[in-house]
């Protein structure tokens, strides 16, 4: 996140979540963990900003191992925005758009 942050991209929802992946959990000794603690990151970027806010993540989530765990990224797109406080419907312009990762 502080990658992100210091390239101008600070807006993030960071969530505890628990859950396993490939790795299917984890055994300490005689006990196994079918679920275990993660983050779960949220970011809404523009479409013009998505391929620099992936690749940034995937520089700095990497851990380098070659094994499970570093996490995944999901890109979807954002179809409406709406500001809460003053009730306005953001309409993305063209390459402007919102991509979800």
């Amino acid at each position: 996140m502080a990658a992100l942050m210091a390239d101008g991209f600070p807006a993030v929802t960071r969530m505890n979540v628990s859950g396993r992946g490939k790795q299917r959990g984890i055994k300490i000794g005689e006990v196994s963990y079918d679920e275990i603690p993660k983050e779960l990151l949220l970011m809404v970027v523009k479409n013009t900003d998505k391929d620099f806010v992936v690749k940034r993540i995937l520089e700095a989530a990497r851990t380098g191992k070659g094994s499970y765990g570093d996490g995944k990224i999901f890109v979807s797109p954002v179809e409406e925005v709406y500001t809460v406080s003053s009730g306005i419907k953001e309409e993305p312009g063209p390459g402007s758009g919102g991509e979800a990762l």
